[in-house]
């Protein structure tokens, strides 16, 4: 149901896939997991790829820079109420270990919550060493972020670097980066108008919803309610209340 972004649609594929992890003989660890960072203008569908790649992915939690901490998103050591015994809670990364993490609003996420994440996105995993415990922790995740420039549009005449706001360290550990803008062209507005007014619309004799297809164009006339020039028939299947049976009917 998203118009348009053919390359950031097949990235999102190949991170469903994922890569080949691979452990050296020296005990290097080579992570597989792709990580993927949109950054752009507003109302460009970043938010909605997130929750496409969300309800594709077998394993994946959800959640935003502005409600997220360093801690929450790795591990946490807190007390337990009746024993007051420290105990070890696991963040969003690790409970998605082999799985996706999708961060809206990535930009929003304060200087200190960044850093925490730095080990979780290379080395993939999450060390701890507080009030008496030591452990490290797999988080074998996939990061899909998206963020919204620093001056609430990107900026042509600024670098990447200068728009997104964010240190070159944490960008360094995104393996594929994408600059989403929105394009003040009138053809392109029509199309995703008439993509969004397609999706909303029945197709009769066919009975889909959301055709996604890009086989026929729009015209001029395509949005005329003149009913003699298109008649559109539909049907519907009304079950019959009547008998005990799941008999149907067909009604024009």
């Amino acid at each position: 149901s998203i118009h348009g972004h053919s390359y950031i649609k097949k990235a999102l594929v190949l991170q469903q896939l994922s890569g080949v992890e691979k452990n050296l003989n020296n005990g290097t660890h080579l992570r597989g997991d792709i990580n993927i960072l949109m950054v752009g203008d507003p109302s460009t569908a970043k938010s909605q790829l997130l929750r496409s790649s969300m309800g594709v992915a077998p394993l994946a939690v959800s959640t935003t820079g502005k409600g997220s901490s360093g801690v929450g998103l790795t591990a946490a050591v807190t007390s337990d109420p009746d024993t007051r015994e420290r105990r070890l809670e696991a963040g969003a990364m690790v409970l998605a270990d082999r799985g996706i993490v999708c961060v809206d609003e990535f930009d929003k996420m304060g200087e200190n919550d960044r850093v925490a994440i730095h080990e979780a996105m290379e080395q993939q995993t999450v060390t701890i060493s507080k009030a008496g415990i030591h452990a490290s922790l797999n988080a074998r995740c996939s990061v899909l972020a998206a963020a919204n420039p620093v001056y609430g549009q990107y900026d042509k005449k600024r670098r990447i670097q200068e728009n997104i706001g964010l240190p070159d360290s944490l960008l360094s550990r995104f393996d594929l980066l994408f600059v989403v803008l929105d394009q003040l062209d009138p053809d392109t507005d029509r199309k995703i108008a008439a993509h969004v007014i397609r999706g909303h619309r029945y197709r009769s004799g066919i009975g889909n919803l959301g055709d996604d297809s890009e086989d026929e164009d729009d015209e001029d006339g395509e949005f005329d309610d003149d009913a003699s020039t298109q008649t559109k028939v539909h049907t519907v299947w009304q079950k019959s209340h009547h008998t005990d049976d799941n008999n149907y009917t067909l009604s024009q």
